[in-house]
């Protein structure tokens, strides 16, 4: 894909401006419930609920539970994929059980990546309730499955695709429009 192809919608300041209201909201919402849990998708939604872990924990003075979930078993495009999924690790190192769970992911958009957490989520236990959190909901949805709690909502028109980029992983903050080819 050539850089032309590539549109930086937000860098690291902006991402940081919407990463504040994804965490507004959720402090919101959870200010004294200490049943609250967050449970990131990997790759990228672990990284962002490591950084709300920590954000939380500070304005709420206590640590947040955190946990990774993979979900490549999950996915009803497995088989359809080329090649072996790569498999990560489920680290969930608490009990699911009467918890509030945030289940974090970078960008929220069919609701096939959701749909495939909540069934190997609830392999890990019954929660009390599951809420959704997305630095990025992009619009677009197969699923009826919305956030409960979005740092910014686009709506971008197919066939692109917005992907996010956190330096942890990739060295930058960043949200990207990749223009993709037709089918």
């Amino acid at each position: 894909m050539t850089d032309s192809q590539i549109q930086c919608l937000f860098g690291a300041r902006q991402m940081e401006e919407h990463f504040r209201t994804l965490c507004s909201a959720i402090l919101a919402t959870f200010g004294g419930d200490e049943s609250l849990v967050l449970v990131g998708i990997r790759t990228r939604g672990y990284t962002i609920a490591q950084r709300l872990a920590a954000i939380l924990g500070g304005n709420l003075r206590r640590e947040i539970p955190l946990g990774a979930l993979d979900i490549s078993l999950y996915r009803d495009d497995l088989y359809e994929t080329m090649g072996c999924p790569i498999l990560r690790s489920t680290e969930i190192p608490f009990s699911l059980k009467g918890r509030s769970v945030v289940l974090v992911d970078d960008v929220v958009f069919t609701g096939r990546t959701i749909r495939a957490a909540l069934d190997a989520l609830l392999d890990h236990g019954r929660p009390g309730r599951v809420w959704l959190a997305a630095l990025v909901d992009r619009g677009g949805r197969e699923l009826p499955i919305q956030p409960d709690f979005t740092g910014i909502r686009l709506e971008i028109p197919m066939p692109r695709k917005v992907s996010v980029k956190v330096r942890e992983i990739d060295g930058e903050d960043s949200v990207l429009l990749e223009r993709r080819n037709a089918p």
